[in-house]
Formats: structure tokens, sequence, C-alpha cells
């Protein structure tokens, strides 16, 4: 079974950022849509690392929504 790693910053403007490792290509947006959706879907940006875009092990992907 894979490692998956998701990072959850909560910063004092209400902004959640999430940062996924560990994942190839966009299956960081499969891991991810439960959380997503748990903070109402309100996608500020999405950013696909290059690491994302080249579909190595290493991938990233922050992704930015706010709370309240």
């Amino acid at each position: 079974m894979e490692l998956h790693e998701i990072e959850v910053t909560i910063h004092p403007d209400g902004r959640v950022e999430l940062q996924v490792r560990g994942v190839q290509g966009t299956q960081c947006l499969d891991i991810t849509k439960d959380l997503e959706a748990a903070l109402g879907n309100q996608i500020e940006s999405r950013e696909m690392t290059a690491e994302a875009l080249e579909a190595t092990v290493q991938d990233q992907t922050v992704i930015t929504t706010r709370m309240g």
C-alpha cells in the first residue's frame, strides 16, 4: 500500500491550503475531493506543481480554499 501525505494549513484569514505528496499525476484530485467537499468546495485556486505535471511519485498539488 502506498503512503500518501496531505498537509493541511489553516491560515489566520481562514484560508485552508492542502498540499498532497506521494501520488502520481492528477490522482491528488481524487484523494482530496472528500476533504474539499467537507470544506464547502469553494476552491479559490488550484496549483499543480511541476512534479504533478511530470507524473512522478513525488507529485505535489497545492489547493487553497476559504472557510467561513
